[in-house]
């Protein structure tokens, strides 16, 4: 016997956790591992490091292991 989106027994009992969500599947998948999508965000990641490493080079005009040998 069902009232109100909630489901009372034989007893009269009302059981509101007996109602299970609705089962669906994620379509964009597991983002996690050796992905496409995964690769591409690390080599994206990977270019603008290495663009900034250049920037960093060109405006101060000492590279990064010169700054780090002066540490």
């Amino acid at each position: 016997m069902r009232t109100n989106g909630a489901i009372v027994d034989d007893q009269g009992k009302m059981n509101n956790f007996a109602i299970e969500p609705k089962v669906y599947v994620d379509e964009q998948g597991d983002r996690t591992g050796f992905t496409p999508y995964a690769e591409a965000l690390n080599g994206r990641l990977a270019m603008i490091g290495f663009v900034s490493l250049i920037a960093f080079e060109v405006f101060t005009g000492h590279g990064v292991f010169d700054i780090f040998a002066n540490l």
